[in-house]
């Protein structure tokens, strides 16, 4: 271990977490070996996963989004792998290497400069730079850094994300809700529910989140997790990779995974567990991870579109009467979902069994 790297339990965790350094600190000090903070059990490490090499998700050419075909296309991945990539989507791809440009620059930062968007330090609350995932409820940590800005409304978008970084991210935040609303449009009437309206914007579309994700080069990827298995707590992910790749999503045999490999210009849409919920399963939401790289950090864009957080959520009763379903998710509010998401570390689907009647 690098002479330089705190050796003790308390160290590392206060100068990635207390301190605001992160895991790319960690990265900077020239380990070579990782922290025993980071070492995952051999069951999650990506040795242990069965690979599929001849299967991948759909990728859709959603050109024209009026197009039956493509409808159906978008519903059955939704079913089938609850993942799937559409180009030809419309936002131009100097729009797409913009924004990664800018989550590069902000996490370029000096220390001093990112810490002040540290939860404890920046108190808008609508932009907050983390590590891990929930460090102070997680056993191993997970390597990955990552800003967090909460969408509230432009003008408060404009005065409290970084400066540095903030123009990108709108103009990208604002392009992707076209998209949003266009699938959510397709999910709705793919069964037999009327379209999506302004009555659906609390349930669908009421708290959004844009993350950079940020993983460093590690040492011993192969030892630790970017991101542990889980599924989304939100009802839709759209996600903009890089071209390292380290996205795995769990293959319909529910055994073996399958690496979402980069697509020049492609966005990745994933199924949260809200649509699994507000679906009654007919839409599922699909555990997925990602691992690090030992030459090359990774960034990614994740737009998180979530229900309200006072929002009472529930199988949308109208598909229950249509086709005489009984709910198989109890009723309740959102905000309890989330807080219970973040209450633990990435587990699977626990959170949606938690969910289940």
């Amino acid at each position: 271990m690098h002479n330089n790297m705190p050796t003790d339990t308390f160290d590392v965790v206060d100068f990635v977490v207390n301190k605001g350094h992160g895991v790319s600190g960690l990265a900077k000090m020239g380990l070579k070996s990782v922290p025993d903070q980071y070492i995952q059990p051999v069951e999650e490490r990506l040795e242990s996963l069965k690979l599929v090499t001849d299967e991948s998700i759909p990728t859709i050419n959603v050109c024209n989004w009026e197009d039956q075909t493509i409808c159906d296309a978008i519903c059955n991945a939704s079913k089938k792998y609850g993942f799937f990539q559409i180009i030809n989507h419309g936002i131009p791809m100097e729009v797409l290497e913009e924004i990664q440009a800018a989550a590069h620059r902000f996490f370029q930062l000096p220390t001093e400069e990112k810490v002040k968007y540290k939860a404890d330090v920046f108190k808008s609350g609508t932009a907050k730079l983390e590590t891990s995932f929930s460090p102070s409820k997680e056993k191993i940590l997970e390597w990955k850094d990552y800003l967090s800005m909460h969408y509230v409304d432009h003008e408060t978008a404009s005065a409290s994300w970084p400066p540095i970084c903030k123009d990108a991210a709108l103009d990208y935040f604002n392009r992707v809700q076209v998209i949003v609303r266009k699938i959510y449009d397709i999910l709705l009437k793919g069964l037999n529910l009327k379209g999506f309206d302004e009555s659906k914007k609390s349930l669908l579309m009421g708290r959004r989140l844009v993350n950079f994700n940020y993983y460093p080069s590690c040492p011993n990827p192969e030892l630790i997790v970017g991101v542990g298995r889980h599924s989304d707590a939100s009802a839709l992910t759209v996600l903009l990779q890089d071209d390292v790749g380290g996205l795995y999503v769990r293959a319909p045999d529910g055994k073996s995974w399958i690496h979402v490999l980069p697509t020049k210009g492609a966005l990745v849409i994933n199924m949260g567990d809200m649509i699994q919920l507000l679906s009654n399963g007919h839409y599922n939401s699909i555990e997925h991870k990602v691992v690090a790289n030992s030459t090359k950090s990774r960034v990614s864009i994740a737009t998180f579109i979530l229900p309200a957080l006072d929002q009472v959520v529930a199988p949308l009763p109208e598909l229950l009467e249509a086709n005489g379903e009984k709910p198989l998710y109890r009723e309740f509010l959102y905000n309890d979902y989330f807080k219970y998401f973040f209450s633990k570390g990435h587990d699977g689907k626990a959170t949606i069994e938690w969910a289940k009647i």
